[in-house]
């Protein structure tokens, strides 16, 4: 896939999410984001609102990294940070739930977040999904945006099991591609991953290691 460097930066989600993450840290990645031209600037929700983001989007994350908060808790975490300034949220599901196979509470879930979400404003879901199997990411995904996700998204990339793959992207755009978005995150080091990545279906790339990526590609 042939993409330069203006068009890979239109996909990416510039992100620091350390747990040790200081002000200055949030504010230098914020600087840097808007620097390489990206998308969108993804920080912690205790970092909202930010003081100038500019032309970026602001994405922020809900029952981070282990999704196991409540619906309830998650919702009024996700309606806090829409408060605050976030135009997206990305919230981590059930993921014990999605491994036994209950899709339903998966649906119930993301529902409960989605009813917090203004007009204008997106919600993309995490399922994880190198700690499910192929048809538990089917299941996850369908579920997802059957209670109005507007993107699924492969990971945390804090899980043990790993973050994204060619393979999980490819299985996501066979199940949901065309209809609700696909990001692409954990593990997203080089360009050769970033372009992998999208040649597989991937429509935002979740990542820490922007200004690698971009440039080592042709402007």
């Amino acid at each position: 896939m042939s993409l330069s460097r203006a068009d890979v930066a239109l996909y990416i989600d510039h992100t620091i999410l350390d747990d040790d993450a200081t002000a200055e840290d949030v504010d230098a990645a914020v600087r840097e984001a808007r620097d390489l031209g990206v998308f969108a600037v993804c920080v912690p929700p205790s970092f909202l609102p930010l003081d100038d983001p500019g032309p970026l989007r602001v994405v922020t994350v809900c029952a981070f990294p282990d999704g196991g908060q409540s619906s309830e808790g998650k919702a009024n975490d996700a309606a806090n940070a829409f408060w605050a300034g976030a135009h997206e949220v990305d919230m981590v599901i059930d993921v014990a739930a999605a491994q036994r196979d209950d899709f339903d509470a998966v649906k119930a879930d993301v529902a409960a977040v989605r009813a917090e979400v203004p007009d204008g404003r997106l919600l993309k879901v995490i399922l994880e999904t190198a700690a499910l199997t192929d048809v538990q990411i089917v299941g996850a995904a369908t579920a997802a945006e059957w209670a109005g996700a507007d993107y699924v998204k492969t990971s945390t990339g804090r899980h043990p099991a790993g973050g994204a793959t060619v393979r999980a992207v490819a299985l996501l755009k066979e199940t949901v591609g065309g209809r609700i978005g696909i990001k692409a995150s954990g593990g997203i080091r080089t360009a050769e991953d970033a372009l992998a990545l999208i040649a597989a279906g991937a429509t935002r790339l979740g990542t820490s290691r922007s200004r690698d990526i971009l440039e080592a590609l042709p402007s």
